[in-house]
């Protein structure tokens, strides 16, 4: 489309606006109207192969824009590769999402893609707001026909679109709300972007238990029953209902600073005495909640939970001597130390823990007489794998009950462990406390639903041991330079998890700094210490 092109709608019909003139999509656009996109070659003519020339770049978008733009969905669609799933998308554009006024602004073609601005008016019941946002498309060549046509994806109608979504207006599902964090601080997905598909969960579910009222909207609505709708556009607010959640806005305002400077990472805090969650943060941040359900190896930092289970079966002890060499061998499997370092004999658990040691935890699996030992430490004390009823949709962690090498692994967080920062935030946390209590977004007393809770405590021997090991860890092992601005009584543990096919290990953190634990993951991110842990260090140096 020349450069001034525009196409607009008018009072429901849309037009083709050129240099301010308003023209019938079909009198300015030969070969669309009426014929449904049909290909007006001969049967025998050859099929084009190849990218598409910046000619039919340029004929293809305006044929399509106009179409769409004309209220023909029929005649757009037979423009794209799918026509089958564009022409609903296209014909709901006014139908469903009531869009009655537009102006589609094209600009230049980069390659094979055309970009394009859409500036709106959205009408509902006597309701009116204008709506602008921007997206684009691109031009290939069809695999059977030869044809230049629309490469269709429901981000050409507007980009946050994906597969099995649709525009609609309409009175909101649920009201809104008005998310506050634990000392009444008012808390946006604007000011805090991870917290964005947290609000969105916590709005479908407690909209109408938070007291408010539905307003007029136009949404995403989502094609998985799990997922929420996303608000775009609010035509007539309702009145937001209050909800108080657990969350601190100190640390995550923290938090949403540190996660940014990697594009993989997530960070989790929880607070030992009560399970309240403090912060989630996410990069990106409005994509997949990683830190609430993710399923990820956390490598060393499941040494907690390994560490406690053998100090409880009086296998070893925080200050008794272990054997620390640089690799050893357990039931056909071989594992080694980080570049192959080995401990003189004479060190303790402690130091081999501070120093994350592999071959020192793995070389006591068979005193434990119980190749399932450590599944049942993490169920049973540490309430991994239960069923967690935080607030919102959240993964538990997974510790299956294993033999032979792959229980080996699992005791320096391998082979089938899965968890993500919550989960790891929650088992420093129980480290910290001793008991677990369940990590929560919102007061139980919301919705009175029923809290997760482990069989039995850590004895308070073993909890002082790992506590001790964690201090240590923290002041002058593996996690010394990430925790080194952190005050208070502190406490951490590195961890590496090798990815296959990756070339760099993932990076893990946790930690605990008086009545605060957090942990984070940072995605190829190389030592623990190097990448989550300045993450973790931001969180509890700004928590409470």
């Amino acid at each position: 489309m020349r450069s001034g092109a525009k196409v607009a709608v008018v009072g429901g019909v849309f037009v083709l606006v050129i240099g301010g003139v308003g023209y019938g999509a079909y009198n300015v656009l030969d070969g669309i109207g009426g014929g449904g996109g049909t290909d007006s070659r001969s049967a025998s003519a050859e099929v084009r192969t190849g990218p598409p020339s910046k000619a039919e770049i340029s004929e293809t978008s305006k044929k399509f824009l106009t179409a769409w733009a004309d209220g023909r969905a029929s005649d757009a669609s037979q423009l794209t590769d799918n026509p089958v799933d564009a022409e609903p998308a296209i014909s709901g554009y006014s139908a469903q999402a009531h869009v009655t006024k537009a102006v589609i602004t094209p600009g230049p073609a980069t390659g094979s893609k055309v970009p394009f601005t859409v500036k709106a008016t959205v009408s509902f019941e006597g309701k009116s707001k204008p709506w602008s946002y921007s997206s684009e498309l691109t031009v290939v060549r069809g695999l059977t026909t030869g044809r230049a046509l629309v490469d269709w994806k429901p981000s050409v109608i507007h980009p946050d679109l994906e597969d099995g979504e649709s525009l609609k207006t309409g009175e909101a599902s649920t009201p809104s709300i008005e998310a506050l964090d634990h000392n009444g601080r008012v808390l946006t997905k604007e000011k805090y972007p991870s917290l964005g598909p947290v609000l969105d969960v916590l709005r479908e579910k407690y909209g109408e238990k938070a007291g408010g009222t539905a307003g007029i909207e136009t949404w995403i609505e989502s094609g998985n029953a799990d997922a929420p709708d996303r608000t775009l556009l609010t035509l007539a607010k309702g009145k937001p209902g209050t909800l108080q959640t657990t969350l601190d806005a100190n640390a995550q305002a923290a938090a949403e600073k540190a996660v940014k400077r990697f594009s993989q990472a997530a960070v989790v805090a929880v607070r030992p005495s009560t399970g309240a969650i403090r912060a989630v943060a996410n990069n990106p941040a409005t994509g997949f909640n990683t830190a609430m359900l993710g399923k990820q190896a956390p490598g060393s930092t499941m040494k907690i939970v390994t560490a406690a289970m053998l100090i409880e079966k009086g296998v070893t002890a925080a200050n008794r001597p272990v054997e620390c060499p640089k690799e050893v061998l357990w039931q056909g499997r071989t594992f080694h130390n980080l570049n192959y370092f080995s401990l003189p004999d004479t060190d303790t658990l402690t130091t081999s823990f501070a120093q994350s040691c592999n071959t020192a935890f793995i070389k006591l699996i068979d005193e434990t007489h119980d190749d399932a030992a450590l599944a049942k430490e993490a169920r049973d004390v540490f309430g991994i794998g239960l069923d967690w009823h935080t607030g919102i949709t959240s993964f538990d962690g997974s510790v299956p009950e294993e033999t032979g090498g792959e229980a080996a692994a699992q005791y320096i967080g391998q082979g089938t462990v899965q968890m993500n920062a919550l989960n790891m935030a929650s088992i420093t946390a129980t480290a910290r406390n001793g008991t677990f209590r369940q990590p929560v977004l919102v007061p139980q007393s919301l919705d009175g639903r029923q809290l997760a809770t482990a069989s039995r405590s850590l004895p308070p021997g073993v909890t002082q041991q790992l506590t001790a090991m964690m201090r240590a860890t923290a002041s002058w092992g593996t996690g010394r330079t990430a925790m080194a601005s952190v005050g208070g009584d502190k406490g951490a543990k590195t961890g590496s998890a090798e990815v296959d096919g990756q070339a760099t290990s993932n990076s893990w953190f946790t930690g605990f700094s008086n009545d605060l634990a957090a942990a984070a993951v940072v995605d190829a991110g190389g030592h623990g210490g190097d990448a989550a842990g300045p993450v973790v260090a931001a969180v509890l140096r700004a928590g409470s």
